[in-house]
């Protein structure tokens, strides 16, 4: 077997770990649906890599608005590499405390919530804070890990505790301890990660299950459709469409800030 089709059969390892976890991905499209609902948001946060997966459900092709991502381009602009705004600063920042607590104070939140926090290691600090954060103001919170990974690796945070234990509900991405999957004769270390496709199959499946929660309940998603599918007219008012919904529902999480609470 070639290194590359190793890569693709192991993915099919990732599907199968993403089916047996139908109970989960319905119970988190009940939760996010109860949200979008409510005329509230499911919040999304992953720093790093798991940025890839927030911009997953939020916005492109295919989702809808009722999703809040919360991506900071300190902890995820990785484009430099090194020198300023450099991956050695980003995964500093990952792990410094109070920041969760700082990005937070930017929004209002309310029992009617939920989020969804994606972290493939679930050991790094500032993920594990907003979680934290997130379950004390009643949010309910969907964790995203690589379990395996997550297992074999240390917490940053000093009480030990990892996401998980942050989590009302927790999901796995199936990826193994480390991420990579492949082994090169030759090469002493693993290559092609798996958590970013173990994740998109989640993300999808939840997008899927909500979109459907929605319909049923007579208040169908606005859908981001591509003009070859439904003519370019008819796309272009559905984005527009979509993300004046958008802000319409962030403008909620803006409007009461700093208001004492009755």
């Amino acid at each position: 077997m070639t290194p590359g089709a190793d890569y693709l059969n192991q993915c099919r390892g990732l599907i199968a770990a993403a089916e047996k976890q139908q109970a989960a991905i319905e119970l988190a499209a009940d939760w996010f649906a109860a949200t979008i609902l409510a005329g509230r948001m499911v919040h999304l946060f992953g720093s790093g890599h798991s940025r890839i997966l927030v911009e997953e459900m939020w916005p492109r092709y295919g989702s809808f608005p009722g999703f809040n991502p919360l991506v900071e381009l300190s902890l995820s602009f990785h484009n430099l590499v090194v020198g300023s705004n450099g991956q050695r600063q980003a995964m500093y920042l990952e792990n410094v405390s109070g920041l969760a607590e700082r990005i937070l104070r930017n929004f209002d939140l309310a029992p009617e919530d939920s989020a969804l926090v994606v972290s493939s290691s679930g050991c790094n600090l500032v993920p594990i804070e907003m979680a934290a954060l997130f379950q004390q103001r009643g949010v309910k919170v969907v964790a995203l890990i690589s379990k395996r990974h997550a297992d074999a690796s240390a917490s940053k945070h000093p009480s030990g505790k990892k996401l998980a234990d942050f989590a009302d509900l927790l999901l796995d991405t199936g990826a193994p301890a480390g991420d990579a999957m492949v082994t090169i004769p030759g090469l002493p270390t693993p290559v092609s990660p798996g958590s970013t496709i173990g994740g998109c199959l989640l993300i999808n499946a939840i997008k899927a299950e909500v979109a459907a929660r929605l319909t049923r309940a007579g208040r169908p998603p606005k859908v981001l459709t591509a003009a070859p599918l439904i003519g370019a007219e008819k796309a272009t008012a559905l984005f527009e469409s979509a993300y004046d919904e958008h802000a319409r529902r962030l403008a909620k999480l803006y409007q009461n800030l700093g208001a004492e609470k009755p």
